[in-house]
């Protein structure tokens, strides 16, 4: 891709990324939310996380051939046509209160993101020179999670304006909580449309890759790919298990009106991003960056699984709309992921699709899938958390998560080849 100018692309691609930390992260506030509406159980619940996530994987392959005949910049715009769709369908879904349908828009979203995600993730990488790819694209998730913390805030102050959130409201009160969703989807729709047409007609160029001595090699013949893949399932598993759970973590332990919550593990992700922007790659490597990453998970999760849900240790003011939440220590090792978290996704894109020209557009694909993640290790998480009996000793399943990405940072990113 040509490199006179990162301006443009950053902006538009910007845009974008805020777009993925809104729509992706007000699922963290929808999970309780429906919970109560739908009368769902824990495991139920956490289906809204995969209908979403799991469009990545059905989808991603698809889309790539899709990029391929339409260019970058109409696929952007594609994605963001079918997003509008996926946002209309809150409406019947809000009305009828029906799960099923949720579902379904919630998979239409996914879908519609799938393809923004798999074009605009490599243009980070490639805009500029790929050792400060984990910069750039940190910068992109400074935007991301910006969004993220946002999102739940929104949420609360348009949904709960006169009402609270319990777990005993009556039918009619169901039936006026799920309406309160029909006129914010509306307007989220005509945005997604307007950011559509804007994308389709902006001076955003388009990716051209130069002959490589890859042409001929299959995708699967590249292990950093291939690897980076597995290691972004686990990595996107329990990110959203640490963003999307803190909710139903504090109702499981008596809290009230806990839909905001998720902005607290955004807000630790913006720190994160933070660090990945100042410190790399001037001061901290890509790969260092990602084992430290993984090691901090480790010692975090052990935080969470013991330490007490009754004592209080932190405040916070959440730009006014919830006034003061104190937390219980274990909810805050559950937010504190979010610094764990923040630059795992940043290092493993540029790692994995370094030199791989033409093939990059498959190879982001391939990444992609591993979204899939979202969809399956959160499932898993709300199942062992039922059979325990104790949603506070499920969160030590992340530990093989991090595992997982501590071999990709120590070893898999640096594999040529299949052969040892």
């Amino acid at each position: 891709m040509a490199r006179k100018s990162t301006l443009i692309p950053m902006l538009v691609i910007g845009t974008l990324f805020f777009i993925f930390g809104f729509v992706t992260w007000l699922n963290g506030s929808l999970i309780p939310f429906l919970k109560v509406i739908c009368t769902l159980n824990e495991f139920e619940a956490l289906f809204v996380t995969f209908a979403f996530y799991i469009a990545y994987t059905v989808m991603a392959l698809p889309m790539a051939f899709v990029l391929e005949k339409t260019g970058y910049k109409k696929g952007m715009a594609l994605g963001l046509f079918v997003m509008a769709v996926g946002a209309l369908l809150f409406i019947p879904a809000a009305k009828a209160a029906a799960f099923g349908i949720f579902l379904t828009a919630l998979f239409t979203l996914g879908t519609g993101l799938t393809i923004l995600q798999t074009a605009s993730n490599p243009y980070i990488v490639l805009v500029g020179p790929i050792e400060s790819a984990a910069m750039r694209i940190s910068i992109m998730g400074l935007i991301n999670k910006g969004a993220g913390v946002l999102a739940p805030i929104v949420f609360t102050a348009l949904i709960f304006t006169d009402m609270q959130i319990g777990t005993d409201l009556s039918g009619m009160d169901r039936v006026a909580l799920a309406g309160q969703l029909v006129k914010p989807y509306i307007v989220m729709a005509v945005m997604l449309t307007v950011l559509a047409l804007f994308v389709l007609f902006s001076s955003l160029p388009e990716i051209e890759f130069v002959e490589d001595i890859y042409d001929d090699e299959n995708i699967f013949g590249f292990p950093r790919v291939v690897l980076g893949a597995v290691a972004l399932f686990f990595y996107v598993g329990i990110e959203v298990i640490s963003g999307d759970t803190i909710g139903l973590y504090a109702q499981s332990i008596g809290m009230q009106n806990v839909t905001a919550l998720t902005s607290y593990t955004m807000a630790f992700m913006v720190l994160g991003y933070l660090i990945g922007v100042l410190f790399i790659p001037k001061y901290l490597s890509q790969e260092k960056a990602l084992t430290y990453s993984a090691l901090s998970g480790i010692i975090l999760l052990f935080g969470v699984v013991f330490s007490s849900t009754t004592d209080i240790t932190i405040s916070s003011y959440l730009w006014g709309w919830s006034g003061i939440m104190l937390l219980p220590n274990s909810l805050v090792f559950v937010a504190l992921l979010g610094l764990a978290n923040a630059l795992v996704w940043p290092t493993i894109w540029p790692l994995a699709l370094e030199d791989l020209g033409k093939h990059t557009a498959k190879g982001s694909a391939l990444l992609i899938m591993s979204i899939a993640g979202g969809a399956l290790l959160p499932l898993a998480f709300g199942r062992i958390a039922q059979t325990l009996g104790n949603m506070q000793e499920a969160y030590l399943f992340g530990i093989l998560c991090y595992f997982i990405i501590l071999i990709y940072a120590l070893k898999w990113h640096k594999m040529k080849g299949w052969r040892v």
